[in-house]
C-alpha cells in the first residue's frame, strides 16, 4: 500500500481541515477501514521515529500536527519570520510592476491615481520589488521591477507565465458606457 501512503499523506499535506478517511478511501478507490488501518500504521511510524510532525484522529477525520515538542522553535521561527499579507494596495502595484515593468515610481501613482510611494518601500523592503537601474527623462527615474524572490513565491518560471490582461478588460461597448457614465452633464 506505498503508493497509497503517499497518496494519503498528500491529501494531509494539502487539506487545510481533518480529512475522513472515507473521504481518502473514495479517492484512492479503497475500504474506508484499509485507509484506517494505513492511518493508524503512518500515526505509528511518524510517532516512532520521532518525526517534526504526528498524525492525529481529530473532529472526524485526520490531520497532520507539528511535533509537540518543536513548541519553543516553532515560536521562535514565527515570531522571527511573521510574514503579513499583502494589502490591496500592495497586490495593485505588484501587478502594475509586473505587467510595465520596468516602470518608475511616479508612473505607477500616474496609473493608480493615488501617491504609491509608501506602498513601494514596503514591496522594497519585503524583497518583492527591485530597483532595476534608471530610466530616461527628466530627473532619471529609478526604474522598478518584480524580483526572482517574488516569481518564486508564485510558483513562475518568468513573468512570461503570467495571464494576459486582455482576458481582464471590457470590451469596447463597456468601456463607452462607463466613459459615458462617467462624463460631465450626461
Amino acid at each position: 500500500m506505498s503508493h497509497d501512503r503517499k497518496i494519503i499523506e498528500s491529501i494531509l499535506l494539502l487539506a487545510e481541515e481533518p480529512v475522513p478517511a472515507g473521504v481518502m478511501g473514495e479517492v484512492l478507490e479503497r475500504p474506508t477501514a484499509e485507509v484506517e488501518d494505513e492511518l493508524r500504521n503512518l500515526a505509528t511510524s511518524y510517532l516512532e521515529e520521532d518525526r517534526g510532525f504526528v498524525l492525529r484522529e481529530v473532529a472526524g477525520g485526520w490531520r497532520l500536527y507539528t511535533s509537540p515538542d518543536s513548541g519553543p522553535w516553532l515560536e521562535r521561527f514565527v515570531l522571527g519570520h511573521r510574514t503579513a499579507r499583502l494589502s490591496p494596495a500592495a497586490l495593485e502595484v505588484l501587478a502594475i510592476v509586473a505587467y510595465k515593468q520596468p516602470i518608475s515610481r511616479t508612473q505607477i501613482s500616474e496609473i493608480r491615481g493615488v501617491d504609491s510611494d509608501r506602498v513601494v518601500k514596503t514591496l522594497l523592503g519585503r524583497d518583492l520589488v527591485e530597483e532595476s537601474g534608471h530610466g530616461e527623462g527628466p530627473g532619471s527615474p529609478i526604474m522598478l521591477r518584480i524580483t526572482d524572490h517574488l516569481l518564486e513565491r508564485l510558483g513562475l518560471n518568468s513573468l512570461a507565465e503570467l495571464p494576459a490582461l486582455a482576458g481582464f478588460m471590457p470590451d469596447t461597448e463597456a468601456v463607452e458606457d462607463m466613459e459615458a457614465k462617467l462624463s460631465p452633464g450626461v
